[in-house]
């Protein structure tokens, strides 16, 4: 019987697409947190600067590419407190044939991912 990706998986999975495009672009890391409720995923230097990322892996129908602005602004302060950029990297994940099928172990999966979204 095929398995469901957990909420964790899916966030591994998510932290793992997010995490190499950080490493391709020449950050490094200085903090991974990658249980579930624990903020920032990423604490990252790149040319000299500090960044907080906030990493959710989002399912169908969610949009990936929306955040709870609310949220993102106490994370922004916080990163204030230590001169950080705030990014949010939504990543959608669904099942590899059709998006909106949940992500099963051991199968494909579809992503839907347009990259870091600075939070001004």
């Amino acid at each position: 019987m095929s398995e469901k990706l957990s909420k964790q998986e899916l966030h591994h999975l998510a932290m793992n697409i997010v995490g190499k495009q950080l490493e391709d672009e020449g950050y490094e890391f200085l903090g991974v947190n990658s249980k579930l409720k624990r903020d920032p995923q990423f604490v990252a230097l790149k040319n000299k600067e500090l960044h907080f990322i906030i990493v959710r892996a989002i399912t169908y129908p969610q949009d990936a590419h929306a955040y709870d602005p609310v949220f993102m602004q106490t994370i922004k302060e916080h990163a204030a407190k230590f001169e950080a950029k705030t990014y949010y990297a939504g990543v959608g994940l669904g099942h590899g044939t059709n998006y909106g099928k949940p992500v099963i172990k051991g199968e494909d999966y579809t992503m839907v991912y347009k990259g870091l979204q600075e939070i001004l």
